[in-house]
């Protein structure tokens, strides 16, 4: 079965990149946070912390991501739970992810 992989992203070519590296590794994206089996979490959208501490609460891992100046952001993502990346670093961790 493939990996199923939450987006939440606000930034819809992002998006469309990040889609397009889950479907690549054999996985596949889905809208329903109850059904993934990792979250994809940008820093930047509203509520974002709240959301990582949801999802990992609930057993399910995140990778969050956002610009590499956003120190503050992609801190407080690690703090909550979430492997927090750059914007460079998050296609190859979630290829690796979905791959393995």
């Amino acid at each position: 079965m493939p990996k199923r992989v939450l987006l939440a992203t606000k930034d819809l070519l992002f998006r469309s990149k990040l889609g397009a590296a889950v479907a690549a590794a054999g996985g596949k994206v889905v809208k329903d946070a109850a059904d993934c089996d990792l979250a994809v979490v940008d820093v930047q959208i509203p509520g974002a912390v709240d959301r990582i501490r949801g999802f990992v609460t609930s057993g399910t891992p995140v990778l969050a991501y956002g610009s590499h100046v956003l120190v503050d952001l992609l801190r407080a993502a690690r703090e909550a739970g979430a492997t927090a990346v750059p914007n460079s670093e998050i296609e190859p961790r979630l290829r690796a992810w979905v791959g393995a």
